[in-house]
Order: structure tokens, then C-alpha cells, then sequence
């Protein structure tokens, strides 16, 4: 108990110093915020019984404090620039974007969703994870946002795209704070991952998505160092002469799996539509058709105009899988896009197991359920 007394004393005095020598800054409460970063005011005081529990604490075990305890409010730069400040942890979600609604699942913050973008019946990732959130009122789409629908559902926090920024204003002014996305490459991705679970207090899970995605990263850099890199064409989905430059997110998708952007001297950051003569003159090795591409392989394989072709001519033609979303856009799991590819690229290298087993195991683990159970051909 003298010890224990001997103790309290000293962290009594030092917190008196401490007070006495505060910086101004600090009793203002300034500081910066980037994304995904927390500010908060300082705590100034302690009670006596607070400093006690510390103490005994301290003395009954090594272990570190715990940094991870929420710290609301927090003011948040989204991926528009705009600082929002969030009050208290959200309990009520919306979400007017599909690769947001993705990533509240994987977060495990499907039950706090209540509104959701049009069409989420059409998505087979929320049939498969969370049947329950296709039943939700829809706020519409970038094209055509309900913004009173929105606001109806009175929502402690709404995610929107970039597109949505004037929608985001008119909800501020109605006191609802809204963030701004953007995932239009890995980076992005990743930033909008860190921002989201920054504003839900749901780090620790984020931070499990991101180490699955690097350790995918690595295995396929590992993998592929040595091999070559065939030419690979990405078509789009609404035309076959449609494709994504060095500039967008596919293209990452396919150097990650061991293969060379065709189209790579394409700066555009959005698709662009070419000729056949372009097309041939790259001459890829392989094509690969978006997951949700509104022609088929026969249509490619059987095209007058592509018989010159090096992949209609090997019969290297395949489609991104589609089953549970679309990997071939930046989706949580779009690592799996590249995953996918490398087998088919070089199937000597990342064996079908390999990758059926890679995409198991991120289903399983983020949203509940086995790939290869429901979503096989």
C-alpha cells in the first residue's frame, strides 16, 4: 500500500507540472487533419479515482494502454478535400455508392445500413453476404440522386461518390455529416478504406482487408518476378473496342498479374473507345473481357475482323468472373481481379488452387461465406 501511495503521489505531481508548463496550442485544441487521421481535444484532467485505477493497472500488468478506444469527435478530410467532422460514432448508415455499401459489409456494418444505392437487388455480393440489405430504401444513383429520400432516413453519417458533391452540401446544411469518395486506383482504394473506418471506429478490421490484399500483393510479386509479361487487352462492357489506359485502376489489375497493358499508351483516366486497326496493331497476346460486358467470348472469337489477332488466333480469350462482383473495378476485393488473371496468364506459376483457394478465403473471412460454394459456374 506504501507503494501504491508512494506511486500516486509521483503521477500527482507530474501531472500538475505538466499542467503548469501546457502549451497554448494545446489548450486551444488546434491541430490538423488529414485522411483518415483523428483529431480530438486534449483531456486536461484526471479524477483521483481515474489516476488510482491507472495506477493499480499499471502495477498488475506490462501491458500497454489501449490506443484503440474511439475518440469522438473527429474531423476527417474525405477524398473531395472537405473537412467533416463527425460527432459521435455513426449508428445509422447510408450509402449511395456500390463500392461503399462493399466495404461497410466487409467491415461488418451491414446491420447499421439504412439506405442503400438503386439497384443493390442486381448485385450479387449482398444476395450472397447480406440478403437483407436489398430490401432497403434506395437513394438512388449518381445520375439521379433521392436526395430527400436521403435525408428522410435521417442518417448519422451518408457516403457518397465524387460526383455527389453538390448532394453532400444541401446534406450538410440538414446537419448530416456526409463523406466524399473516390477509389479510382488501388491507392485511392486503400484511401478510402482507411478514411471509411476512421469514421466508424473500424480500424482493426480495415486494417485485416488491407493486410489480406498485400500479402496477395506479395505472393503474386514473388511468384511472376521471373516471368514474362504478355501483352493483355482489357475490353470494356459496353463494346469490345472499348478499353482502360495506363491511367486506370485495370491497368494495375493486370501488371499485378504478370501481364503488360496492350493499351498502355492510353493516358485517358477513363475508357476510351478504339479501332480495329489500333486493336491489331498491338496485336495482344491475350483478351479479357469485362466481368460485365454485354457480348461474349463466341462474339470475339468469331469477329471477321479480328482473325488476324494473336489471342483469337490462340484462343486466349477469356471474361473476368462476375459471380459475386465485379473484380475488374475497385471494389474491396479487387485484388482477387488480379488473383483471377495470374492464372490464367500463367498457370504454371499460380495454379487454379492456389487462386480458388486465395478467393475462399476472402469471402469466407469478409463476408461469410465460400466462393466456390456459391458462385460456381
Amino acid at each position: 500500500m506504501k507503494k501504491l501511495l508512494s506511486l500516486l503521489l509521483a503521477i500527482a505531481m507530474t501531472l500538475s507540472i505538466a499542467a503548469c508548463g501546457k502549451d497554448e496550442s494545446m489548450e486551444s485544441g488546434s491541430g490538423s487533419s488529414v485522411p483518415g487521421t483523428i483529431a480530438s481535444d486534449a483531456l486536461t484532467e484526471s479524477s483521483t479515482e481515474s489516476i488510482e485505477n491507472s495506477a493499480l493497472d499499471d502495477m498488475s500488468s506490462d501491458e500497454a494502454s489501449d490506443d484503440s478506444a474511439p475518440h469522438y469527435p473527429i474531423t476527417l478530410t474525405d477524398q473531395a478535400g472537405r473537412q467533416v467532422t463527425i460527432a459521435e460514432e455513426p449508428q445509422k448508415l447510408v450509402s449511395g455508392y456500390y463500392i461503399s455499401t462493399s466495404l461497410l459489409i466487409a467491415l461488418n456494418l451491414e446491420d447499421k445500413i439504412a439506405g442503400i444505392e438503386a439497384k443493390a437487388d442486381k448485385r450479387a455480393i449482398y444476395r450472397l453476404s447480406a440478403p437483407e440489405l436489398t430490401g432497403l430504401p434506395n437513394v438512388g444513383s449518381a445520375k439521379e440522386f433521392d436526395l430527400e429520400g436521403c435525408a428522410a432516413l435521417e442518417p448519422d453519417l451518408v457516403i457518397l461518390p465524387l460526383k455527389l458533391q453538390d448532394a453532400a452540401g444541401t446534406l450538410e446544411d440538414l446537419g448530416i455529416s456526409v463523406l466524399l469518395v473516390n477509389p479510382e486506383d488501388q491507392e485511392l482504394l486503400t484511401e478510402m478504406i482507411h478514411l471509411v473506418a476512421a469514421a466508424t471506429d473500424t480500424e482493426s478490421r480495415a486494417q485485416a482487408l488491407l493486410d489480406f490484399t498485400a500479402a496477395q500483393e506479395e505472393r503474386l510479386s514473388q511468384a511472376l518476378a521471373h516471368a514474362e509479361t504478355p501483352r493483355v487487352y482489357l475490353a470494356g462492357n459496353s463494346s469490345m473496342l472499348s478499353t482502360a489506359g495506363d491511367a486506370m485502376y485495370q491497368s494495375d489489375m493486370i501488371s499485378l498479374a504478370g501481364g503488360a497493358n496492350a493499351a498502355a499508351e492510353i493516358t485517358d483516366s477513363y475508357w476510351v473507345e478504339i479501332s480495329y486497326e489500333q486493336l491489331l496493331a498491338w496485336n495482344p497476346e491475350y483478351i479479357i473481357l469485362a466481368s460485365d460486358a454485354e457480348y461474349s467470348i463466341e462474339d470475339v472469337l468469331t469477329d471477321p475482323n479480328l482473325a488476324g489477332c494473336s489471342a483469337v488466333a490462340d484462343g486466349n480469350v477469356y471474361q473476368m468472373p462476375g459471380n459475386a462482383e465485379a473484380w475488374d473495378s475497385p471494389v474491396p476485393g479487387g485484388i482477387l481481379g488480379s488473383v483471377w488473371l495470374s492464372g490464367i496468364l500463367h498457370p504454371d506459376l499460380c495454379t487454379e488452387a492456389d487462386c480458388a483457394g486465395a478467393i475462399d478465403e476472402y469471402y469466407e473471412t469478409f463476408y461469410g461465406f465460400a466462393y466456390s460454394e456459391s458462385c460456381s459456374d
